[in-house]
């Protein structure tokens, strides 16, 4: 179980836009460059997209969830794809 504020997420430009890092205390246990669950591997297309999604996932763990993303998730956040 994660504590609160024990996660923190940083966005990461890419090559061809943006992607984010979630790290626990320091260490990095999830580095997403591209865009989850599209067939297309392509970046985000904007920072703020990409913290969206780390928030989404962050507010998974907590909830002991998968933190996997799902194609409803993205539109429900207003995802560009």
């Amino acid at each position: 179980m994660y504590t609160k504020k024990a996660l923190h997420a940083e966005s990461i430009k890419t090559a061809s836009g943006w992607g984010y890092t979630i790290s626990h205390k320091d260490k990095v246990i999830i580095k997403q460059t591209i865009i989850p669950v599209i067939s297309d591997a392509k970046s985000f297309n904007s920072e703020d997209d990409a913290l969206k999604v780390a928030g989404l996932v962050i507010k998974k763990l907590y909830q002991n969830r998968s933190p996997s993303v799902t194609k409803n998730d993205l539109i429900l956040l207003k995802i560009k794809m």
